[in-house]
């Protein structure tokens, strides 16, 4: 059975998916203080008219005041027309330089690539990309793509010809994953919403005195039934009365005829009655036990993530090798769900327990790629280092997940 649970809390709002009991994709989404109920903490996706603080050469980007506490990070080939290629035969070594494409004072509109986190300032792009229940629109990328995960060749193919047919000149659609086998007529409607959307930004940019707020990415809910629901969901269960109503609306909107699994909790309990809070608590440790007796010690710094695996109380029943292989095993499927629930991002070195066949090593980092596969974010296995450790990388845009409850400790800056 698959759940789709929303939980509405003083902090923030926060979405779990469980298959059969096991918690296998969490979002949490906090809630300004001071700001009103539909005012929550990430800004990735919104689009805004900024204005050219500083250029820096040497570093070839610039900063933009956007509206926010800090200036936004906007990097030459985020500045850059997404077709520069094609329109001026550029290569990566004549590239234009940073104070020809922009200057001080210059108003552009750009989107957010990624919070602002520590001392750093958002980064944004002037590439818009605007996501749908079914596709992602691009105004000015001219291409089509298909999502790799989609492997059915004839439906790759179809999906394919569908975007060259509904897309416009210049623009760009990417077909997600969620699409495959849905009818040709909600692709086009989806294209024809998305379009409207930026056609508002446009219209609006001109009336706006920059820095300016152009469009907000929609709340944790609608992202919800947008990313989480899919076809073999049988509940989704919602314990406010307000996010009922809002909950409904969107499935009726992204997925017409479903809304009868949409369903009122009638305490303010859901997430512990359905064991999510006990296993995000888990997750969110820094130390995992793994059912076998071994564990895993999780740590988070600002450059990279570095994941270290160990026996503890295994001991196997066959030989050493087997043992180690065994807890490597179950701790790269561990691994690779983590990483989705903690929504971790960047350098990611995991220094499982030595083994002595190449071959082991070989079907653990191929376990790991088969895992994150279904990874909505990009989730790249790099391979093994010269010191045996497995390296990663994994793109992330929005601010830290959270386990419901947690805090955050002033001095350190660690989630407790």
């Amino acid at each position: 059975m698959r759940q789709l649970l929303v939980q509405s809390r003083i902090d923030g709002l926060y979405a779990a998916v469980l298959e059969d009991g096991i918690l296998i994709d969490y979002v949490s989404e906090p809630r300004e203080q001071g700001q009103p109920s539909s005012g929550l903490g990430t800004v990735v996706g919104n689009v805004y008219k900024g204005k050219v603080v500083n250029v820096l050469p040497g570093m070839q980007a610039a900063f933009l005041d956007i509206g926010l506490s800090k200036n936004a990070f906007l990097y030459i080939d985020d500045a850059l027309h997404p077709n520069i290629d094609k329109r001026e035969q550029t290569s990566g070594r004549d590239k234009p330089l940073i104070q020809n494409i922009v200057r001080p004072g210059q108003e552009l509109i750009v989107q957010v690539m990624r919070d602002p986190s520590g001392g750093k300032g958002a980064r944004v792009t002037t590439h818009m990309s605007l996501p749908g229940r079914w596709l992602v629109y691009m105004p000015e990328a001219d291409y089509v793509g298909v999502s790799r995960k989609i492997d059915n060749d004839s439906e790759r193919e179809r999906l394919r010809m569908l975007g060259e047919r509904l897309r416009q000149p210049g623009e760009g659609i990417i077909i997600r994953t969620a699409a495959s086998g849905v009818p040709d007529l909600a692709l086009a409607e989806d294209v024809a919403g998305m379009r409207d959307v930026w056609r508002g930004i446009i219209q609006k940019a001109p009336d706006v005195k920059a820095p300016a707020e152009l469009h907000r990415e929609p709340g944790l809910v609608h992202r919800a039934i947008r990313d989480m629901l899919t076809a073999d969901t049988d509940e989704i269960w919602v314990d406010d009365d307000g996010v009922l109503a809002q909950t409904v609306a969107l499935v009726k909107e992204m997925a017409s005829g479903r809304e009868g699994i949409v369903k009122r909790y009638p305490e303010n309990r859901m997430f512990a009655q359905f064991g999510v809070d006990a296993q995000a608590e888990k997750a969110f440790a820094r130390t995992i036990q793994l059912a076998s007796g071994g564990y895993i010690v999780w740590d988070e710094t600002e450059a990279l993530t570095v994941i270290d695996v160990n026996t503890g109380k295994y001991t196997g029943g066959g030989s050493l090798e087997e043992t180690l292989y065994r807890t490597n095993e179950e701790a790269a499927e561990v691994i690779a769900r983590l990483l989705r629930l903690r929504d971790t991002g960047g350098i990611i070195i995991v220094d499982f327990i030595d083994m002595e066949e190449e071959s082991n090593r070989q079907r653990i980092s191929q376990r790991i790629e088969s895992l994150t596969r279904g990874d909505r974010n990009r989730c790249t296995v790099v391979g093994w280092t010269r010191l045996g450790l497995l390296e990663l990388t994994r793109k992330k845009a929005r601010l830290n997940r959270r386990s419901p409850g947690s805090s955050t400790c002033e001095s350190c800056g660690r989630e407790r």
